[in-house]
């Protein structure tokens, strides 16, 4: 399964490295990726997958959001299927 996943907050050492550690934790794989500064602020973009060994994506997502809270950033994780939709409206 593809989910994208969104991160932002104020910059600061570790974000990609506590993300990246997060998601291989659990099976999921990064494809992609965009990342930026706005001043101080970071915003990143991933496009992962959810191998067969991954949680489901509930279970992901709130890993996730527990891992960007210790990192000091918010993350949101959604199914690409989402996005999909909407182009299609």
């Amino acid at each position: 399964m593809n989910a994208i996943m969104t991160v932002t907050g104020n910059d600061h050492p570790g974000i990609i490295a506590g993300i990246a550690t997060a998601l291989a934790g659990m099976g999921v794989n990064i494809v992609n990726v965009s990342q930026t500064l706005m001043g101080d602020y970071f915003t990143m973009i991933l496009q992962c997958v959810l191998t067969e060994d991954a949680p489901d994506l509930a279970v992901v997502q709130q890993r996730m959001k527990a891992a960007g809270e210790q990192v000091g950033v918010v993350v949101h994780l959604q199914s690409e299927a989402i996005f999909d939709a909407m182009h299609r409206l």
